[in-house]
């Protein structure tokens, strides 16, 4: 019985299987098709939806002519005539307009039926094929991006592979907690380790054993705070039992936000560690030497270098003299500085004067001005296989190393530099003995700067000394003189005092000082110290008279010579006295009276402007003081009472308290007590003299003069 159905769900031509109404709310596409054309005669909304409102009552060719796939028509003939199903899988995608019109891949799983009128057989036209169709593109793109990550995972794994088989880097795989779980030969083949040793955590005890506990609490850190890059210096043993810098870079890898593994690469950096070491080292001994303005303070400042950094211990040996040929003949040499890295033995000897043993290693380096290696055996150290003096050090540090370098300045070995490797300390090699003689030659400048001017201020030093004659004897009066050098050993001041006894019988008193710490401030305090004696000696004129003569020479001599001032006194008196100070001023620290009493007080008069700053047509003061018995009075330069942290009058209220303490001394000791704490720590040069004035009657002791 053929009905009309109305409108609905289904899309279905007349007549119409009423059967078929099953299908429209199955939620997979259904169509059917009548008769060897296969005349589309229905399809429900799930159709519909995908594969467009196709139109009734038209044969599968004409109504589905977008189909590229046409081996499914072949199907659908099949079907019909063997009414044996058919299945057709997702094996590949299916171009196809859906009903929004946009043409797509699309992946389908087809069932194909027989299908005929319900209870009998049917006539060719109203038996058909019934088409069920699933989509299942969500689960094959699903599969096919699955699919290509996988492929692409494995051709990373490939390049990977390559890069650890072909590769100069060592890399490996470590498990999420660190321990390595995937090495590589090249890892292998440069440390010389096994698998079974190199696996889990086996792969830190290729790294130095100083460097190891670092490079281990680094990792361990790293693996427990997860950096986006771990990187990590250290040095690295190679199969031949030598180690090299290397830096490890390790990226953590995860998956759903978690960490499951660690690939690591750990490439050399040997040249390029040796490269910044090189130029680190002679930048800082580069500044320590230039720092230091004296010979054995450079040479101490280079040891500080190469200590612990190069070496274990470094000593300096310097020749007494710029040009040290009478010292060398002698065998002599001084040893000046001794640098000992924290954890090794004191040196058992002081710094002192050495004897060089001749055919020793040391005697060798002198004169064959080359270095030399000596290698030393476990056990009593030979004296002639080390420096002079240093066999009992080295034999308590366990010395095995030493080389000893020259430092030739204009063709003559003016000191030697010896290096020690001691203990655990590998073996000099090249590399680090390459690098000590390149911190010597940058430092050859400065040595040979500081050398000539220890020369120079030697000679400065001979002159001023040879200058500071010993006081006169005069009956009645005690006269003590004393000159220390600045504790800056090298240092020569202008200092100078002088005594003498004029014609018309007064003593004088002189004490001066020229500012400048070398042979020019040497030379100009010669220079004044002679004018003066001359303007006193050919003039009987008032102290200020002669020192403001002595202002014009100064003029003379030049503003080069730098600025100097001077006390000049005469001490006036007959035997039995009255005695009394004639004293003029220029620009320098006041005398000082101390009476037997233990009163002590600074003597201001007639204090007047620095040498050379007066104009010619200006009077200097002159001042006279009477002078009580036993009596002194003392002239002084400038570092007995100067300190760099207080102010001037601090120091002169010291040197008044401490002298009035030390009135009834002998005079000798008077002098020695009031610069022996200055003398200690001061900077500058000290200079003093004193006259004690004869007592009463029966009082006077004989005269003495005391230069020191």
């Amino acid at each position: 019985m053929v009905t009309e159905q109305p409108h609905g769900t289904g899309h279905r031509t007349s007549p119409v299987i009423p059967a078929l109404d099953v299908f429209d709310p199955a939620p997979v596409a259904v169509a059917v098709f009548r008769g060897p054309d296969h005349v589309l005669a229905y399809t429900n909304a799930v159709y519909r939806k995908l594969f467009g409102d196709r139109p009734l009552g038209v044969p599968a060719r004409e109504v589905m002519a977008d189909l590229e796939r046409q081996e499914a028509f072949t199907l659908l003939d099949e079907v019909y005539r063997t009414g044996q199903p058919a299945q057709i899988g997702p094996d590949r995608p299916v171009r196809i307009e859906d009903a929004q019109g946009e043409v797509r891949d699309r992946w389908f799983s087809l069932s194909l039926s027989r299908a005929a009128p319900e209870g009998r057989a049917g006539t060719p036209d109203e038996v058909g094929v019934l088409l069920v169709a699933m989509e299942v593109t969500g689960e094959v793109t699903a599969k096919e991006r699955a699919r290509m990550l996988s492929e692409k995972r494995l051709r990373v794994l490939h390049r990977y592979q390559s890069l650890v088989t072909a590769g100069a880097q060592k890399v490996w795989v470590t498990d999420r907690d660190g321990g390595l779980v995937e090495g590589s030969p090249g890892w292998e083949r440069v440390t010389g380790m096994p698998w079974d040793r190199l696996c889990g955590r086996g792969w830190l005890d290729a790294a130095h054993p100083e460097d190891r506990p670092a490079l281990a609490e680094a990792w361990d850190r790293a693996v427990q705070e997860v950096p986006q890059l771990f990187q990590h210096r250290f040095r690295l043993r190679h199969r031949d039992g030598c180690y090299r810098h290397c830096e490890l870079r390790a990226v953590p890898i995860r998956e759903n936000g978690r960490v499951v593994e660690w690939v690591g690469a750990c490439a050399d950096i040997e040249d390029q560690w040796v490269a910044d070491r090189r130029k680190e080292l002679l930048a800082r001994a580069s500044a320590a030497v230039t720092e230091s303005a004296h010979a054995d303070r450079a040479f101490a400042a280079v040891g500080r270098v190469i200590v612990p950094e190069l070496a274990d211990a470094c000593g300096v040996y310097l020749f007494p003299e710029s040009e040290p040929g009478a010292e060398r003949e002698a065998g002599i040499i001084h040893r000046i500085s001794s640098t000992i890295r924290h954890g090794l033995p004191a040196a058992v000897a002081p710094l002192r004067p050495e004897r060089v043993a001749p055919g020793s290693a040391f005697d060798q380096v002198i004169h064959e001005r080359r270095p030399i290696h000596r290698r030393i055996r476990p056990g009593p150290v030979p004296p002639e296989k080390v420096p002079p003096g240093v066999a009992p050090w080295a034999e308590l540090a366990e010395v095995h190393d030493v080389v000893m370098f020259p430092v030739t300045i204009a063709g003559s070995v003016h000191a030697v530099v010896a290096v020690y490797a001691c203990r655990e300390r590998e073996s000099f090699g090249r590399g680090e003995l390459g690098l000590v003689r390149a911190v010597l030659d940058q430092s050859l400048p400065v040595f040979s700067n500081t050398l000539e001017l220890r020369h120079t201020q030697r000679i400065a030093l001979a002159l001023q000394r040879s200058l500071l004659t010993d006081p006169p004897l005069v009956d009645g009066l005690e006269i003590v003189a004393r000159y220390l050098p600045s504790s800056m050993a090298d240092e020569v001041g202008g200092d100078w005092y002088d005594s003498f006894v004029l014609p018309d019988g007064a003593t004088t008193l002189i004490i001066g000082d020229v500012a400048g710490h070398d042979l020019t401030a040497a030379v100009a305090m010669s220079k004044m110290r002679n004018m003066l004696r001359s303007l006193v000696v050919d003039r009987q004129e008032p102290p200020g008279d002669i020192l403001r003569r002595l202002d014009v020479s100064t003029q003379i001599l030049g503003t080069e010579e730098g600025t100097a001032t001077c006390v000049y006194a005469r001490i006036e008196g007959s035997a039995g006295g009255p005695w009394q100070l004639h004293f003029s001023v220029a620009g320098h620290l006041p005398p000082l009276l101390v009476t037997a009493e233990g009163e002590a007080r600074f003597l201001d008069a007639a204090q007047d402007i620095m040498l050379g700053g007066l104009a010619p047509d200006q009077e200097r003061a002159s001042s006279i003081e009477p002078l009580p018995p036993r009596s002194i009075v003392l002239l002084y330069t400038d570092g007995l009472v100067e300190r760099p942290d207080e102010d001037i009058d601090v120091g002169l209220e010291r040197l008044r308290r401490q002298a009035a303490g030390l009135a009834t001394k002998p005079l000798d000791d008077f002098c020695r007590a009031l610069v022996a704490g200055p003398s200690a720590d001061s900077s500058d040069d000290i200079a003093v003299i004193a006259a004690r004035i004869p007592g009463h009657e029966g009082q006077e002791p004989e005269g003495s003069a005391t230069v020191g």
